[in-house]
């Protein structure tokens, strides 16, 4: 089976087939805009893009994969209204956008690596590609895809009678739905900003033919990403939330500028839920990997509790299911474990076959990962192919889940806080001779994957699997 991925410009999976004959691809992801330190909802969307660089190089493609870092150019709606988000935050904490920007990209990238994620090959920052950007707006007035207004470059949309296709708005139906303070100069409410005049006092600010001013966040993209991977690329990846706006608006700008399909596959990551609702600062809900990592959780539980949903699923987040991914993962590398101690050799590699077979079916299956995930766990419950082969197998499949299923078990075993703290309750049971509440608590940490032995030199414990 060849790789097959779902186009969302299409609506359908399709077979991936690079532009050019030979195994190299381009892949462009929309990085964070580092005003604020990304949040589990943000990384899925990261996890996501790696799970699929991961699969592709694992079909023997070289990925040229490519990140933004916007730093510069975000209003706080996307429809370009209000203030820049790295304006606003410099205001509040009394940072300039730059430090502000180092601070929260250097937090990201260490995030990027408790999650095991793979670092693009190239990380652009706006602010470092404002020529580009200008140049590119140049040749979208050229072209008459622009035009300029009292506060700065607008493109056109009704230049491009398929305006719309990646999200398949209608036009129509939002110029009638227009909110009444619209910018009156634009020609149509839909029409954005490729390049804004800046006040004054405006912080950041660069000189360009049309007075000192600063991009439109849209504009970011298209330029970086061409800059880099040239005026077609096979793939493009990002949140579900970037369809209608950021997304739309960066193939009206390819199109403009280059009259060619930029991006042959678009695709998108679904939402995460908290507690089966949106994540909200009121609701005290927006969770970082850090707040994950300082409830004595590894990070990679986080990961693998991704592997197990789709990427165009919605997936919920609650912390009782990242404990459990937490217990299934440790026991996951206990399992490996065996495999990595077995002296034995297969005789018949029949049955390791047909698990690689059934693995690389389900990942080229648009990256049914939680599928792959499901036929590792059957392979590893297999005493049958406890073996040398089975472990490079294991190995193999890893490329793609980035779980680290190479390190010793000693060097990944981690108890959560709340596993710990039941631990130490129960430590302190036995000093109050409390037995019923100490083998009630010995029972519940076993249920939990914990098996806890009391020893003359007091209670030790050890993550177990099922079977033990």
């Amino acid at each position: 089976m060849s790789l097959h991925v779902y186009n969302t410009l299409t609506r359908q999976k399709e077979e991936f087939v690079p532009l050019k004959n030979d195994k190299e691809v381009g892949m462009y992801t929309c990085g964070p805009t580092v005003y604020n330190y990304a949040h589990i909802g943000n990384i899925r969307s990261y996890v996501f893009a790696d799970l699929l660089r991961r699969v592709l190089e694992y079909n023997g493609f070289e990925v040229k994969h490519v990140m933004n870092i916007t730093d510069v150019g975000h209003l706080l709606s996307d429809a370009d209204e209000g203030e820049d988000k790295m304006i606003k935050r410099a205001k509040e904490t009394g940072q300039s956008p730059w430090e502000i920007a180092k601070q929260i990209t250097d937090v990201f990238f260490k995030d990027f690596e408790r999650l095991n994620l793979l670092k693009p090959k190239i990380v652009c920052r706006a602010t470092e590609h404002i020529q580009e950007m200008i140049d590119f707006v140049k040749v979208l007035l050229e072209k008459g895809y622009a035009y300029e207004i009292s506060d700065g470059i607008y493109f056109d949309i009704s230049k491009l009678a398929d305006y719309g296709k990646l999200s398949r708005i209608n036009l129509e139906e939002q110029m009638a739905g227009a909110r009444v303070d619209v910018n009156p100069e634009k020609r149509h409410p839909a029409d954005f900003a490729l390049w804004k005049r800046a006040e004054p006092n405006h912080i950041m600010q660069w000189e360009s033919p049309w007075g000192m001013g600063y991009p439109g966040w849209h504009i970011e993209c298209s330029a970086m990403s061409i800059k880099y991977l040239g005026q077609e690329f096979e793939l493009h990846t990002g949140g579900i939330d970037h369809i209608p706006i950021h997304h739309e608006n960066e193939i009206a700008q390819n199109t403009g500028y280059t009259d060619k399909e930029v991006v042959r596959y678009w695709m998108h990551g679904e939402f995460l839920q908290v507690d089966g609702g949106k994540m909200s600062k009121s609701l005290g809900n927006v969770w970082t990997i850090s707040d994950i990592a300082q409830r004595g959780y590894n990070p990679l539980a986080y990961r693998y509790m991704c592997l197990n949903a789709h990427y165009r699923k919605t997936m919920n987040f609650t912390w009782n299911g990242l404990e459990s991914a937490n217990t299934a993962l440790t026991r996951l590398w206990i399992n490996v474990e065996k495999f990595r101690e077995s002296t034995n050799h297969l005789a018949n590699m029949s049955q390791l076959d047909h698990y690689q077979k059934r693995f690389e079916e389900a990942i080229d299956d648009d990256l049914n990962v939680p599928e792959a995930l499901g036929i590792l766990w059957e392979m590893v419950r297999n005493s049958e192919v406890v073996s040398k082969e089975g472990y490079d197998l294991i190995l193999e499949m890893d490329r793609v889940f980035g779980l680290n299923l190479d390190q010793e078990i000693e060097k990944q075993q981690e108890l959560s806080v709340d596993l710990m703290q039941l631990i130490e309750e129960r430590k302190e049971a036995r000093v109050n001779k409390d037995w019923a509440r100490s083998d009630a608590l010995r029972d519940e940490l076993k249920a939990k994957g914990v098996l806890v032995k009391d020893t003359k030199e007091g209670q030790v414990w050890e993550v177990v699997t099922p079977e033990q």
